[in-house]
C-alpha cells in the first residue's frame, strides 16, 4: 500500500508514563516528525462497555463494521480505526494476557465479523481487504526473549491487527520492567521503536 499517513494508536496500559507509554511515545515522535498524523487513544480513560454477545453486529454481511446495538465510545473508536491506514496496538502483559480494557476492546471488534446465526464460525469482514500496517508493543515483568514466547499478549495484539485488517511490521516487547516503578524505557528499546516506527511508514 502508500505510505501511511494517518496513524492511530490503541494503548491498553493502566499506568500513565508506564514503559508501554514510554514505548508508544517514542513511536509517535518518529511518525509524527515524518509527517503522519497521529491520534493516540488511552483505553484507560475511554468508555466502553463489554460486549454481550448478542452477535446483532455479525448478521449483515459486507466489508464495513457491523453496527453494534451499543451506544458507547467504541462508534467513534471505529470510524477512526477505519479511517485510519496504521496503527500502533499496544498492552502490558497482565496475568499472561493483554490488558483487561484491551481485551475488553478487543472483543468489541467482534464487529468485523460476519457470522450469521446458521454458521459455526464466523468470516472476517477484512480477509480479502487490501492490508494496512501495524506496529506491536507490549512489556512485562518476564525477560525479553521468554516473555515473547510465554504470554499471550503477542498473539492477542497480532490477532487485533488482522481483525481490522493490518498485518505486523513488528513488535517491540521490554522485558524485566517490574523492579522499579519509575523505570526508564531502555535506549535500546527506543531504538528499536523508531526502527519499528519506520518500517510503518
Amino acid at each position: 500500500m502508500s505510505q501511511v499517513t494517518r496513524v492511530l494508536s490503541i494503548n491498553g496500559s493502566y499506568r500513565d508514563n508506564g514503559i508501554t507509554d514510554q514505548a508508544v511515545d517514542a513511536a509517535i515522535r518518529v511518525l509524527s516528525a515524518s509527517g503522519a498524523e497521529v491520534e493516540d487513544i488511552q483505553l484507560r480513560d475511554d468508555q466502553i462497555e463489554f460486549c454481550i454477545n448478542c452477535r446483532a453486529c455479525t448478521q449483515e454481511l459486507g466489508e464495513s463494521p457491523g453496527q453494534c446495538i451499543l451506544d458507547d465510545g467504541m462508534s467513534e473508536l471505529l470510524e477512526k480505526i477505519e479511517q485510519a491506514d496504521g496503527y500502533i496496538l499496544a498492552s502490558p502483559v497482565n496475568f499472561g494476557s493483554v490488558t483487561a480494557v484491551f481485551k475488553r476492546f478487543m472483543e468489541r471488534l467482534i464487529v468485523y465479523a460476519y457470522w450469521p446465526w446458521a454458521e459455526n464460525k464466523p468470516v472476517f469482514r477484512k480477509a480479502g481487504s487490501p492490508r494496512k500496517k501495524a506496529l506491536l508493543i507490549s512489556s512485562g515483568a518476564a525477560p525479553r526473549i521468554l516473555g515473547r514466547w510465554t504470554n499471550g499478549a503477542e498473539k492477542q495484539l497480532k490477532m487485533t491487527a488482522q481483525t481490522i485488517g493490518a498485518d505486523s511490521v513488528g513488535t517491540l516487547f521490554t522485558g524485566l520492567v517490574a523492579g522499579d516503578a519509575e523505570m526508564r524505557l531502555p535506549e535500546r528499546a527506543i531504538r528499536r521503536a523508531e526502527a519499528l516506527a519506520k518500517k510503518l511508514m
